[in-house]
């Protein structure tokens, strides 16, 4: 089983820009989005909407944040949010329930500059990792998408110079490893643990891209005893259309 996770940007954005012959190209059996910017009546999809279940949770806001979910196989449950209002206003959760698996597609908040919402993402993280791991005691937990932190140094091309950076500060990086320590596995780096220059997102600005000065921000995160099932987990860079890129993880 193939699952991609990829913050689009704007869903109607990325249309424009080759999302369908991603689609075609790379088959996921389950395609996470972040960011689609849309409800679900503003996009008319490129594709037979006959291949795949759908799931949307846009945020109340018009044009900002929501996630949608795309599925081959059936989803035997679904919720919208982690149940508690002052996130979930926000559209950033979408909870998959699989024969023997939980997959969460999350967007989570950025604390903007001069960490301005940083104690809001305190309690956002605090809050998310309670739910996964409650969904943890009932079976495995997959949680994928823009998490808005670059966990370590090599994770992000200049970490010096972005120390006290929304994405980057002391608070945010711990907060993934209460993630870790809580038996929830970064699969990209169980997979490539010392491999620098891998990133899903570069500014647009000063040619980034090609120079490759980025962050990895987008993760696909596993309760341990699935990790033994996860065949791989990867960036695709060459994939463009929006300023991440879509990461991948592929399970037996």
């Amino acid at each position: 089983m193939k699952i991609i996770s990829w913050n689009v940007n704007g869903i109607r954005a990325a249309m424009k820009k080759g999302f369908a012959d991603f689609v075609e190209e790379h088959q996921p059996d389950i395609l996470l989005l972040q960011e689609v910017k849309a409800t679900r009546d503003q996009v008319e999809l490129p594709f037979s909407e006959d291949d795949w279940e759908i799931h949307w949770n846009p945020a109340e806001a018009k044009g900002y944040s929501g996630v949608a979910a795309f599925s081959r196989p059936g989803v035997q449950s679904v919720e919208l949010g982690l149940g508690i209002d002052q996130h979930d206003r926000e559209g950033r959760v979408l909870i998959l329930e699989y024969q023997d698996f939980f997959l969460t597609n999350v967007y989570t908040p950025n604390s903007q500059n001069e960490l301005r919402r940083l104690p809001y993402r305190q309690q956002w993280d605090a809050d998310f990792l309670a739910r996964m791991s409650q969904l943890n005691k009932t079976k495995p937990v997959i949680f994928a998408g823009d998490l808005n932190v670059a966990h370590r140094e090599i994770d992000l091309a200049r970490p010096k110079a972005n120390r006290r950076n929304a994405g980057f500060s002391d608070e945010e990086r711990a907060g993934f490893d209460h993630m870790v320590a809580a038996g929830f596995v970064d699969s990209f780096r169980y997979f490539h643990p010392d491999e620098p220059e891998h990133y899903s997102w570069w500014s647009y600005r000063a040619g980034a891209r090609p120079r490759n000065i980025g962050w990895r921000l987008d993760y696909f995160c596993v309760s341990e005893p699935l990790m033994s099932r996860v065949k791989s987990a990867k960036i695709r860079p060459e994939v463009m259309g929006s300023d991440h890129c879509p990461v991948e993880l592929v399970i037996g």
